[in-house]
């Protein structure tokens, strides 16, 4: 494997490699590529100001600028790395492919020549916690883990560091998995609901691309299933290794689930152990107890039940994802960003055992919020909405069999400042005050993280 490493180096001295974008994925890959002495153009839709230090730093390297609105345009490149968010079938990404021009991304290479077995996950919901808490497990086991796709680091530039013995454990979204044509050794796939349809149009093109993660897997290949999610069980026909599956409702025939009482077990070749009692697991929700046994599932065999116990009770959580932030005058407050579907919405409000007021609201992604409407008229108290969808969601609640005006209050911010001020107006002890958008950011803010940074900021600041 590290003569193809080297070899696949050598080759790019031949080409002209193009990067779109210099975010996480790509700022440490375009540094590596230009230092191996391979033609680097870097383009990217900011100007040179707003790149700022990357512009000075990858020009004093000899990357080639390609900048501002027609970053895409006369592209005479001859291999382009893609942006992890970058839509494959983006017309001039089409233009560049029938001109003979190699389009690919840092997780496809990546996939190509990584020397150690590779755990990947996808789903609409879940997948970050679950790709975490697989790292975590393995970790304890005594791994060297390496952690990427859409959470971690950019594995590629890495890639001569990485070890036959070591683990990469990564997050792939739709958008990645939509050209990949090679599958990990154990693919997890958590859950299929509606998702990205502003960007993919239908659900068949989104369900297609998450098929991705496993069909291109061989015999000796582990793939984990949602036995609960009609979308995913229905992907075991295209399974070519062992086919498991994970349960909060059945008992599969191999696999992790959950039983009556709460115990977590695990049945595999006929024979079944209990593992470990559900209400163990230190981050709260039930999406999180199925979060865990899809983990469970990737790992079973080669981690120790002591250390995945281990694991479930230490382990805290992922940032932004129904995270604690502070209890100020009896009201808790809880980050969940990343709840950018109505979907993640109903999973973090079936987190607490009373009715919340939740600030929700953002960038519409063309996803309905009807299915969420009896979830907030049944959980929520306060619900204030802001950003693109706030017309929408509040249309969807009123219109409701279950809507009450009298037990669910609907009020309007203007900003995620004034959402909290709002909150806190109206808030009173024993309350708690979520952020759960049921929407993206990209009305607001350039990611989920940055949603939920600054929400944490404005509640710190109370």
């Amino acid at each position: 494997m590290r003569s193809n490493i080297t070899e696949f180096f050598s080759r790019m001295k031949n080409e002209k490699v193009a990067f779109i974008g210099a975010g996480v994925s790509h700022r440490q890959l375009i540094e590596l590529f230009a230092k191996k002495g391979i033609t680097v153009t870097l383009r990217d839709k900011r100007s040179a100001e707003q790149l700022g230090k990357t512009f000075d730093e990858l020009t004093a390297l000899g990357v080639r600028m390609v900048l501002g609105e027609n970053y895409l345009a006369d592209i005479d490149d001859t291999v382009i790395f893609r942006t992890p968010g970058m839509y494959f079938n983006t017309p001039e990404l089409i233009c560049a492919r029938k001109s003979g021009i190699h389009v690919t991304s840092e997780m496809e290479v990546f996939f190509q020549l990584c020397p150690c077995p590779i755990y990947a996950v996808t789903g609409s919901d879940g997948k970050t916690t679950t790709t975490t808490v697989i790292s975590e497990f393995l970790k304890a086991e005594g791994f060297n883990v390496h952690l990427g796709g859409n959470i971690g680091r950019a594995l590629l530039p890495i890639i001569e560091e990485i070890s036959f013995d070591d683990r990469a454990v990564v997050e792939l979204s739709s958008f990645q998995l939509m050209s990949m044509r090679q599958s990990p050794d154990v693919a997890v796939v958590t859950n299929i609901s509606p998702n990205h349809l502003d960007v993919h149009g239908t659900m068949e093109e989104y369900t297609d691309c998450k098929k991705n993660l496993l069909l291109h897997q061989n015999g000796f290949s582990r793939t984990v299933l949602n036995m609960d999610n009609p979308p995913t069980a229905a992907f075991e026909e295209l399974v070519r290794g062992e086919c498991c599956y994970f349960s909060r409702q059945g008992k599969p025939e191999r696999g992790a689930w959950v039983d009556s009482d709460g115990i977590i077990q695990v049945t595999f070749n006929g024979n079944t152990a209990a593992v470990m009692d559900s209400r163990e697991i230190k981050i709260p929700g039930i999406h999180n107890v199925e979060n865990y046994i899809a983990a469970i599932t990737a790992v079973w065999g080669v981690v120790s039940p002591e250390n995945i116990r281990k694991v479930a009770r230490e382990f805290g959580g992922v940032e932004h994802r129904i995270e604690f932030v502070r209890e100020l005058d009896g009201v808790k407050w809880y980050n969940d960003s990343i709840a950018s579907s109505p979907t993640r919405t109903i999973a973090g409000l079936n987190s607490f055992n009373q009715k919340l007021i939740i600030i929700a609201g953002g960038y519409d992604k063309k996803i309905p919020f009807e299915p969420l409407a009896p979830k907030i008229c049944e959980k929520v108290k306060l619900l204030i909405l802001t950003g693109h969808t706030a017309e929408k969601i509040e249309t969807a609640v009123r219109q409701c069999d279950s809507f009450n005006p009298d037990t669910l209050k609907i009020i309007h911010a203007d900003s995620m400042k004034d959402a909290v001020e709002k909150a806190r107006q109206n808030a009173q002890s024993g309350d708690i005050v979520s952020l759960s958008p049921a929407c993206a950011s990209f009305d607001a803010y350039p990611n989920f993280e940055a949603r939920g940074r600054h929400f944490k900021e404005l509640v710190h600041s109370l």
